[in-house]
């Protein structure tokens, strides 16, 4: 009898490992037709018109189905989905042809487990070589990165120049992503030919970086461009963000301090903003993607991959107008950059952190209430920041018809919450805003 039950036990045994075994193969197989449907769209050598039966709704409902049965475990809806989809995108057609076709990707990667074979028929991530060409050509081809930046800068010329009294020509910038500095020739510049030769200013950045190669390049980029600007020191510091945590900063005495963040809400947790706090700096430098999320939507997965959806086809649509059709410049930016922010954004892997003050995507509302509540207040942006940022847009007037304010066509900038917070908008929707902090206790 008990040899009987063994047999039985080891027979179920066996089958529940086939039938899992079974169910793999056949994933496995459903995977590799989708990944087929997705060669034949990275190969079209012409750009596809929709299906007169399909439009821009339709991909959108599809992606949706895909994106909600993928949170659901439900394998065979999502991947019956992508492949009613990758036949309707293209790289090189409509604005939502080329999101949705990113989407789809980043669903897919869901949807594979990172350690199989399969896994890496998808597209690699970016080379440091890539990610630099395809930030370059952002910052050249829109007001995007360029606003970020021109306005972050003329909030600190603002602070520096009211603290010159008690500053002696200090200022030291801790930047908590440096990227590849081009952020800050502007400010050098600016600092250069505001300094007289019996009055020198003096800079200092800290900044930190993904790598110590990215750094180096970085600080000889900088200090290459400083050398030919006059009565300014100049001094940069890199630190290693993996590495070295924001302590040890060495404050220069007596300068005016400032902390810059430009689309680091992941960084700004509690711990980060009490030490801030404790830093005490004149400013802090809050410019962030703009969405519509909030504390009580901010855990669904649909909900943020639908936030993602609205605001990357912003984007996707406003390039559509700085770029021509077939330009390697746009397919470069969206594949290398735009490409690897969607997945992020997107991916089901990385749990929020619970911890987390700001939300990625939020609303500027929401921004404030978390800021207030850590102990900060907004201050106002001058008139400086907003006249510097309506005449880049008058200078980037090439992208497209661009206005300054109400609900017509193209990028706008807008003066929000009573003159404390400016922000780039496409059409109605808001891409990034700019605002200023500084500690309650000043």
């Amino acid at each position: 009898m008990k040899g009987e039950v063994a047999d039985d036990l080891l027979n179920l045994s066996l089958s529940i490992g086939q039938t899992k075994k079974r169910k793999r193969t056949d994933q496995n197989l459903a995977i590799a037709a989708v990944l087929h449907a997705r060669n034949r769209m990275l190969h079209q050598t012409t750009p596809i018109l929709l299906d007169h039966n399909i439009d821009g709704l339709h991909l959108i409902r599809l992606l949706l189905l895909s994106a909600s049965a993928a949170d659901l475990h439900d394998f065979s809806t999502a991947v019956e989905s992508l492949l009613h989809l990758y036949p309707q995108l293209s790289l090189s057609g409509d604005p939502i042809q080329r999101v949705a076709a990113y989407f789809s990707d980043a669903i897919l990667a869901n949807l594979i487990a990172p350690s199989s074979p399969l896994y890496s028929s998808l597209s690699p991530s970016p080379t440091p070589h890539e990610e630099f060409s395809a930030f370059t050509s952002l910052y050249l081809a829109s007001p995007y990165l360029q606003f970020a930046h021109f306005t972050a800068n003329q909030a600190i010329i603002d602070a520096f120049e009211a603290e010159e009294h008690w500053n002696g020509g200090s200022l030291h910038v801790i930047d908590f992503d440096v990227s590849y500095g081009f952020q800050w020739p502007s400010l050098i510049q600016s600092l250069a030919d505001k300094a007289k030769k019996d009055k020198p200013f003096k800079l200092r950045i800290t900044g930190f970086g993904r790598s110590e190669a990215e750094l180096k390049e970085t600080e000889a980029r900088l200090s290459g461009f400083s050398k030919g600007c006059r009565n300014l020191y100049f001094e940069f510091e890199g630190k290693n963000m993996e590495i070295n945590s924001f302590k040890d900063l060495n404050l220069w005495e007596n300068s005016t301090v400032v902390v810059n963040s430009v689309f680091n809400l992941h960084m700004l947790k509690s711990s980060t903003l009490q030490l801030i706090q404790s830093l005490n700096p004149s400013l802090l430098i809050l410019v962030e993607k703009e969405g519509r999320r909030t504390e009580t939507t901010s855990k669904s997965f649909l909900s943020r991959f639908m936030e993602s959806l609205q605001y990357f086809a912003a984007m996707f649509d406003s390039l559509d107008d700085c770029l021509p059709a077939g330009s390697k410049e746009r397919l470069r930016i969206e594949k290398n950059y735009l490409g690897r922010e969607i997945r992020n954004a997107v991916d089901m892997k990385q749990e929020e952190d619970e911890k987390e003050v700001l939300i990625k995507y939020g609303t500027l509302a929401t921004w404030k209430e978390a800021m207030e509540r850590s102990g900060f207040e907004g201050v106002m942006m001058s008139s400086r920041s907003v006249s510097q940022a309506k005449l880049l847009l008058k200078i980037k007037s090439h992208c497209s018809t661009m206005e300054e304010h109400g609900g017509g066509a193209g990028f706008r900038i807008s003066e929000r919450d009573d003159g404390r917070a400016i922000s780039l908008g496409w059409h109605d929707r808001y891409l990034i805003t700019a605002t200023a902090w500084r500690c309650n206790s000043r």
